[in-house]
């Protein structure tokens, strides 16, 4: 039985929308006269649902080379493959020190090699390569072919020597419990099956879930598409035998009888100072105790902990044994989260289920060192007045000395951040650095605190500037030396040399003129003598290292330009020469149209907001069209995409007749401090007055924008903003869908909403509360959830039909029994808010079949 659509009204009146409709009805024939041309056009058809179906598998296939393949099979030697057509293309090989450029291998003379079943020399198949003494060899339909560097000949390998040859290629087991990551583009993986019996693929996803990827009969081989860094198991009998991280030069999983091959050995812990030895204490039942290392025995230290004071296993000796912190708990409050199953699909009654879930307000867990000398077995409290009233404290670590115990503090309320260090002998606490803020840390997205290796520094992050950059701090006398600075943004750190004194980073805003969202790469040095960035087209940026680092391939796009692959220098940033462009000329002849970036000024008249509109593939330039924003202020990020993609999830609601934009407002992250701090104790804002602005200064030159009709939709932070619209802006949004959203900040999750909203609660959170606000709410809304929301408290949502109903307003509900988080993104919750944005902004029925 499908989920129950709810049409709530206060007094259960079986009408839809009795005063509205009767105000509409007077106005019909006065207007149909005017309404006739629009109505005989409106959108919304079975063949808009059709497009809205179809196009995103269409359009994904119709792009080439939107990844680049390649390997280095030496210091400077890369290997890739271009497309020279729609199914036609060609492997090169260039010297990255000379940018010389040639054949990777005689494709004509590879397809004799093969026999006359081979495919066409220019749709030859190669698996991969993997560099050899000589040059390189290559595999392709189970063979091995070597490639001399000089001359170029190509030759079988030899076949006594097969076995070793094909070492390179075989993919080295996983450790077990692996889960899939993404650390890169498009790879394979070949598994061969050569036992007798059948073996089983699963894939391994992000969070340990195994999904089915078939079987495997004996003697059969198969290809997986895949990415680089996920990972797949290999089962037999149904128990598992391995797992297989993907990788990009090697691609072979040989499953023989027996053992799925050993897996790598485990990391042993970092080898310390000889004399460290394992602690002595362990903690039983609350208590610390000592143990004896030969004979076992057990010492109570300190009996006083209990259930709400207690000692933790988080237990730290000292690199020289003389002494340790053990960290003591005093537990915050423990509150549940109760949902319903409705319908399960096993049982006919209901089933309740009940999980941790702290909202903000509740009190958190207090962390408190206690000092440990080992040589006398003494214990001893610590004065802990700088890390009173502790979100966390965290990042623990001993100078390599043994002198000092260092970590993190952040302090409730995210205004104060502290690095702590406690002193040996004397276990007396100190602060070696504070960092303020009038307004929030965003410590979620910018702690950085990673010491120098002779402990004197470190290196730290903070927005002290204006914009999120990184400094040089001294232990000593806390002097802060900038290591990067102006108006861009450090987004993050990828390594760091001491050595060679050089930071690895990520940037945005670093090139004036482009979008200030573009993702740049690039190497400071640590002294704050400069940056040299590596990357530099106008685009968003990902990046693949050489072995030895000198040189990167850059890929680069934007939304509106197809990637481009170029191969760089990391020693100046210069390009030795751009290997290849993405081929969109298939995805062109669809119809596809790249979406539209848009710049104009937020609020303030100054402040460049940039965002994107969405048309429909048969746009018609002498039409007006409804517009829809699809909606996340979330200020933990920024949210509109900014790579190239063949089709974005709002295509589909562009399709059926709408232009749709995405936006990211002041509020939002990533930009400068100022900007971020219009989120603060003010979540309900949501960029709304930059967002207006700019819709209003598109309709300006786009005369098919009609303003008079505009909706917006949103899930999670997005549905409290959809709302909001309604609530804040209804002069400007008309209709509004809002899934799962944490309407009230104080029913959310508690890191989220403290983040932004700060601590304590206080009326800022009554005022950005969708349920407290919901009287003022005009418009057309709908409502979706999902019962079993573990993400946003589903109860969230029902206090808002609460309200809405108290306040005697006419809204849409629809409840989805079983589904979880993002309830409108399920097949039905697409659906139906597909439906009320056509029904509400174009006035027609949909019509679907």
């Amino acid at each position: 039985m499908p989920p129950l659509p709810l049409r709530c009204h206060p007094h259960c009146n079986p009408h839809r929308r009795p005063r509205r409709l009767a105000r509409r009805t007077a106005l019909v024939p006065a207007l149909l006269p005017l309404l006739l041309p629009t109505l005989l056009s409106a959108q919304g058809t079975a063949e808009d649902y059709r497009r809205a179906r179809e196009l995103p598998g269409r359009y994904r296939a119709a792009v080439r080379g939107a990844t680049l393949e390649h390997t280095w099979v030496s210091a400077t030697e890369l290997i890739f493959r271009r497309h020279t057509a729609a199914e036609s293309w060609e492997y090169l090989v260039i010297d990255a020190s000379t940018g010389a450029l040639a054949p990777a291998f005689d494709a004509a003379a590879l397809r004799a090699l093969l026999g006359e079943d081979a495919p066409p020399p220019d749709r030859l198949p190669v698996e991969g390569f993997v560099g050899t003494p000589g040059g390189w060899a290559l595999s392709i339909a189970g063979r091995t072919f070597t490639v001399e560097r000089e001359g170029g000949t190509l030759a079988p390998m030899e076949a006594t020597a097969e076995a070793t040859a094909e070492a390179p290629w075989r993919l080295p087991r996983a450790r077990p419990g692996a889960r899939s990551r993404d650390l890169g583009g498009e790879t394979h993986l070949i598994v061969e099956n050569r036992r007798a019996t059948p073996i089983g693929l699963r894939w391994v996803e992000r969070d340990g879930a195994l999904r089915d990827y078939g079987e495997i009969a004996p003697g059969e081989q198969t290809r997986q598409h895949t990415y680089v860094g996920h990972v797949f198991e290999i089962t037999a009998g149904g128990e598992p035998i391995g797992r297989y991280r993907a990788e990009r030069s090697r691609w072979i999983v040989r499953i023989d009888e027996g053992a799925g091959g050993e897996p790598p050995p485990r990391r042993g812990p970092r080898p310390g100072p000889p004399e460290r030895a394992r602690s002595p204490l362990e903690v039983r039942d609350h208590d610390l105790y000592w143990v004896d290392r030969e004979s076992g025995e057990r010492t109570l230290l300190d009996g006083s902990g209990a259930p709400g004071d207690h000692y933790t296993d988080r237990i730290f000796p000292s690199p020289t044994g003389a002494h340790a912190i053990v960290l003591r708990r005093v537990p915050g409050t423990e509150r549940e989260v109760t949902i319903v199953e409705s319908s399960p699909r096993d049982q006919l009654q209901p089933r309740a289920s009940r999980f941790s879930y702290r909202k903000p307000g509740d009190d958190v867990d207090q962390l408190r060192p206690v000092w440990v000398d080992l040589s006398t077995r003494e214990v001893r409290a610590i004065e802990c007045g700088p890390i009173e009233n502790a979100w966390s404290i965290g990042r623990f670590h001993w100078t390599a000395d043994g002198a000092e115990f260092r970590f993190l503090f952040n302090e409730r309320g995210h205004r104060r951040l502290r690095v702590i260090g406690i002193a040996a002998p004397t276990g007396t606490m100190r602060v070696i650095h504070e960092e303020r803020s009038e307004t929030f840390i965003d410590y979620s997205q910018k702690t950085l605190l990673r010491w120098w290796p002779d402990d004197s520094a470190f290196l730290w992050m903070s927005e002290r500037s204006g914009h999120n950059h990184l400094y040089r701090v001294e232990v000593g006398d806390g002097t802060m030396t900038p290591i990067t600075a102006g108006e861009w943004v450090v987004r993050a750190v990828e390594a760091i040399d001491f050595d060679a004194g050089t930071v690895e980073l990520r940037g945005l805003g670093v090139h004036p003129g482009q979008d200030p969202y573009h993702v740049h790469h690039g190497r400071a040095r640590l002294d704050g003598s400069g940056v040299t960035w590596w990357t530099e087209g106008d685009g968003t940026h990902e990046i693949s290292f050489s072995p030895d680092r000198r040189y990167i391939v850059d890929t680069w796009s934007r939304v509106d330009l197809p990637p481009v692959h170029e191969l760089r220098r990391t020693l100046d940033g210069e390009r030795v020469a751009e290997l290849a462009r993405a081929d969109i000329s298939a995805l062109e002849a669809l119809g596809w149209r790249a979406p539209e970036r848009f710049v104009a000024p937020g609020r303030d008249g100054e402040t460049e907001i940039w965002g994107f509109l969405l048309l429909p593939s048969n746009f018609d330039p002498t039409r007006r069209y409804p517009v829809v924003e699809q909606i996340y202020a979330g200020p933990h990020g920024h949210h509109v995409p900014k790579e190239f993609r063949p089709w974005h999830g709002a295509r589909a609601t562009a399709e059926l007749g709408f232009i749709v934009g995405q936006v990211d407002g002041m509020g939002t992250n990533w930009r400068s401090k100022a900007f971020h701090d219009h989120c603060w104790q003010d979540i309900g804002d949501a960029g709304f007055p930059d967002r207006v602005a700019w819709w209003r200064a598109a309709a300006r030159t786009r005369p098919h924008l009609d303003l008079s009709r505009v909706g917006i939709y949103g899930g999670s932070a997005g549905g409290q903003n959809a709302m909001r619209a309604l609530i804040a802006h209804s002069d400007f949004y008309r209709v509004a869908v809002a899934d799962c959203g944490c309407h009230d900040n104080r029913m959310d999750k508690i890191w989220w909403n403290e983040a932004w909203m700060g601590w304590p609660i206080g009326p800022h959170y009554e005022a950005s509360s969708n349920v407290t606000q919901a009287h003022r709410m005009e418009g057309s809304l709908m409502l979706i959830v999902g019962e079993l929301d573990r993400n946003v408290d589903p109860a969230s949502t029902m206090q808002v039909v609460d309200a809405l109903i108290r306040a005697d307003k006419d809204f849409d509900l629809v409840v989805i029994p079983g589904a979880g988080h993002g309830a409108a993104g399920t097949p039905y919750g697409r659906r139906r808010q597909a439906d009320f944005l056509v029904r509400e902004l174009w006035g027609v029925e949909p019509r679907r079949e």
